[in-house]
């Protein structure tokens, strides 16, 4: 997979990308990342990247003219092979699980990293695919939520996470907040681990941890299982 970010502060998605999964995805040529400056695609001498909005009002808005010339330029570059151009936005759908999972098995991906009041509609309506959101508020740029929906895709690549199956038990892979987790040593400061993780008895182990997913999920997600079985209650250590 090949991923885009286009942007107007590069050095802060570039500090990302060379360090934990980004950089063992790159070393393992399992992605390749490309971050380009959206003033080098300007072309008055001033690299102008936004100006006031039509019709008045407070804020800046990114100008059309540096987005169109970078799609452009990733047309010539792509050829025949297809691209998907996100936009982080707080208007745009939430970002999930399962549409990570979509996005790591889709096309290449270009990510759109607005600022200031927002980027030209026109923009917005023309060369973006997809907007996203990571959540109910408002960021002063788009760099941080596109690194967000960037490692919850990468991570389902196979070779990126020294084992799969660890994304596959992720919190929210099959609608289920992830059970406690533990490790040595066995006991600290009297708190001990619980005795059937020692036990060696894996069905009985695999038991323990679906009921603690349920169990965790009812008690701080409960829409979750609601949307998971149809029910508002359903057991689990405390149900």
């Amino acid at each position: 997979m090949t991923i885009w970010f286009v942007t107007v502060f590069p050095e802060m998605i570039s500090a990302y990308l060379s360090e934990s999964m980004f950089k063992k995805a790159v070393d393992n040529d399992l992605v390749t990342f490309h971050v380009w400056d959206l003033r080098d695609f300007t072309q008055d001498k001033h690299r102008q990247v936004d100006d006031k909005p039509f019709g008045g009002g407070a804020g800046m808005v990114m100008k059309p003219e540096p987005f169109f010339q970078a799609h452009d330029r990733l047309e010539e570059l792509q050829g025949d092979k297809p691209f998907k151009v996100i936009c982080p936005s707080p208007q745009g759908k939430l970002l999930t699980h399962q549409g990570a999972v979509d996005l790591a098995n889709g096309d290449d991906i270009v990510f759109f990293c607005g600022h200031y009041k927002g980027i030209d509609e026109r923009v917005m309506e023309n060369l973006v695919d997809e907007e996203i959101s990571i959540g109910d508020y408002v960021l002063t740029g788009g760099e941080l939520p596109a690194l967000v929906i960037a490692d919850t895709i990468i991570r389902h690549i196979p070779g990126v996470l020294n084992s799969y199956e660890s994304a596959e038990s992720d919190s929210f892979a099959d609608d289920l907040l992830e059970g406690p987790i533990y490790t040595q040593p066995r006991e600290y400061r009297n708190l001990q681990v619980p005795d059937i993780l020692l036990s060696g008895n894996h069905g009985k182990i695999d038991e323990w941890r679906y009921q603690q997913r349920l169990a965790r999920t009812k008690e701080r997600r409960k829409e979750l299982l609601k949307a998971k079985t149809g029910k508002n209650d359903v057991g689990g250590k405390n149900g």
